[in-house]
């Protein structure tokens, strides 16, 4: 009996969703420059999701407002909501719902609010400096005494970079965007300058884009390569992730260990006219980009 037209059609469709996949796992890296565009293996799920990525707005909450501002914590916000001692555009305001801009007068007891600008640092880190300083840290070693006079408003850093490496840093005071960055659902595009105590091997070089376990976990380059013009000691290395240490955790597993590891590139940032131990502010440009990608 012959099968109908349906059943055809659903045959080849299927046919060519298992070409595809098949195309799709076992298809082979290529290409001999320093930086292929091919991805490596898929990482392995993670069980951690973390909270919600931010939306970014001019409009906030009201709670969230206050609590930005530093009055409470947004739980007590909504107490003060209540009970009316809060005005927008002196107006008073009991709606725990209500969303303002930065445009809005907001009046807690009486007395306006003011928030800080949101202000967003590029930092060049030298190498030997800590991020955050601490009681036993040396006057002037810290990457956050290096931004200091970048603005008036307190900055705090976007993740984490050991003391022995350097390269991109960004600072901000804007919480949300420190969440983004940092969350394991947003992986950030990293590029790394790493130097090593031997020669890397080529068999090792491909088993970084192929993917490895490290502690249960897959990690994988994006692109790995020779520097071109230096010893098989320094590779260029590109990843995808929150994190700064995954090149390290990576060449451990190889059993390199890292002399030096300096971040070139972070989240579509470089540090192009931006020497070692400088800063500089952000432009709207950059700043949008971020809040998009």
């Amino acid at each position: 009996m012959g099968k109908s037209n349906d059943q055809k059609g659903r045959k080849r469709n299927n046919n060519k969703g298992e070409r595809k996949s098949a195309k799709a796992k076992y298809k082979k890296r290529g290409g001999d420059g320093p930086f292929s565009k091919k991805a490596g293996l898929p990482k392995n799920k993670r069980t951690n999701k973390g909270e919600p990525l931010p939306k970014f707005s001019d409009r906030v909450r009201l709670n969230k407002f206050l609590s930005n501002a530093g009055i409470c914590s947004r739980r007590e916000a909504d107490a003060l909501i209540s009970s009316g001692v809060v005005s927008v555009n002196g107006k008073i305001v009991t709606e725990l719902g209500l969303r303002v801009s930065p445009t809005d007068e907001v009046k807690y007891d009486g007395i306006t609010i003011n928030t800080d600008k949101k202000r967003y640092v590029l930092l060049n880190k030298p190498k030997g400096f800590i991020v955050v300083p601490s009681a036993r840290t040396a006057s002037g070693k810290s990457a956050l005494n290096l931004v200091q006079k970048a603005c008036k408003e307190p900055l705090f850093p976007v993740g984490k970079m050991e003391k022995a490496a350097c390269g991109l840093m960004l600072f901000t005071n804007d919480g949300d965007m420190e969440k983004k960055l940092t969350h394991p659902k947003f992986k950030s595009a990293q590029l790394f300058h790493v130097s090593l105590d031997r020669p890397m091997e080529q068999e090792d070089l491909a088993r970084l884009t192929a993917g490895m376990y490290v502690d249960e976990n897959m990690f994988s380059a994006e692109e790995a390569s020779y520097v071109k013009g230096r010893p098989k000691t320094e590779v260029g290395i590109s990843i995808l992730s929150s994190k700064s240490n995954t090149v390290k955790l990576m060449m451990g597993k190889l059993g390199y260990e890292v002399r030096m590891m300096d971040r070139l590139e972070y989240a579509g940032l470089d540090k192009k006219d931006l020497p070692r131990g400088h800063f500089r502010h952000l432009s709207e440009k950059e700043v949008a980009f971020l809040k998009m990608s």
